[in-house]
């Protein structure tokens, strides 16, 4: 039963493979749908999820909690690791990324399947505090240093946080999306993760993987086995409830961001090695997302 929930998701990145590699539509067409989706339609899919979630509910709270203490662990792993064999931090940047980023598409797309609204709700709040979390350490680990300014001029300038602020305030508020604004955000929320899904496929890039293999199966390792291992024992010691421990469990489970690719471009870090990252850990997370779900989220 399981399988039967994950696979059209993969199937839809496959999709957007195959239609990005035989030209299906053009190369620009990517490049934009891929535009519009972060600074429009994901916006609207977490403000929406935001301005209705239980965000005074301690389940809820708690499960911010734990998110962060799962995401900070695995950072400090990989810091100690290059305490012992150091690293460039054109190399380290991708090493953070693979292991603490995670693809929101895929993991929206995955708990919809999953829980249902409720379990969006909850991963909206997981968004709240793992986006700006992870973007600092990523930034941080290709630089190896960002004064404040830096950090928070590139945080706020990005569309997720600014969304997951409004939509964390809509719900404080309680005034939530009123004069059919709610029906306008929900229209284009709903074309976000299919959309995500396709140019997740189409940014694909397999040749990446045949260097550093060794290097990118390990982070691969960590990111998709390890890390929800320890989001599993986190939750229990957190006391989470099953819809939370399914969000912790799950965003922990699921590949690197695309973006990440983006970034480490930005910042002068290994693209080739961040590229050969993002594609095999989305081809491996075939298989062991269905397996940690089957594991741990129950």
């Amino acid at each position: 039963m399981l399988f039967f929930t994950i696979w059209p998701l993969f199937a839809t990145i496959c999709l957007g493979f195959i239609l990005a590699r035989r030209g299906m539509p053009d190369g620009a067409f990517w490049a934009a749908a891929e535009k519009l989706n972060y600074f429009i339609l994901f916006p609207a899919l977490l403000v929406t999820s935001l301005a209705s979630a239980p965000v005074r509910d301690p389940a809820v709270l708690r499960l911010g909690g734990a998110a962060v203490c799962v995401i900070l662990a695995g950072a400090a792993g990989l810091y100690l690791v290059r305490w012992l064999r150091p690293l460039p931090a054109a190399r380290f940047g991708p090493l953070m990324q693979g292991t603490v980023r995670f693809n929101t598409y895929l993991g929206l797309a995955a708990i919809a399947a999953l829980a249902g609204t409720a379990g969006v709700e909850r991963a909206a709040v997981y968004l709240a505090v793992g986006v700006p979390l992870v973007n600092v350490l990523s930034i941080i680990a290709l630089t190896d240093s960002a004064s404040p300014a830096m950090l928070a001029r590139i945080i706020l300038r990005n569309p997720l946080i600014l969304a997951c602020i409004v939509g964390i305030m809509l719900a404080l508020s309680g005034f939530g999306l009123p004069y059919g604004t709610g029906t306008f955000l929900e229209l284009l929320a709903r074309a976000s993760l299919p959309l995500g899904l396709l140019c997740v496929g189409a940014a694909l890039q397999p040749a990446a993987m045949r260097q550093d293999s060794m290097t990118i199966a390990g982070v691969s390792a960590l990111r998709l086995l390890a890390m929800p291992t320890l989001a599993a024992l986190t939750a229990h010691a957190f006391g989470l409830e099953a819809l939370e421990t399914l969000v912790l469990v799950v965003f922990s489970a699921i590949p690197t961001a695309p973006t990440a690719y983006v970034l480490t471009r930005q910042l002068q870090g290994d693209g080739r090695l961040m590229a050969g990252i993002v594609s095999a850990q989305t081809v491996a997370a075939v298989v062991t997302i269905p397996l940690v779900v089957w594991l741990f989220g129950r």
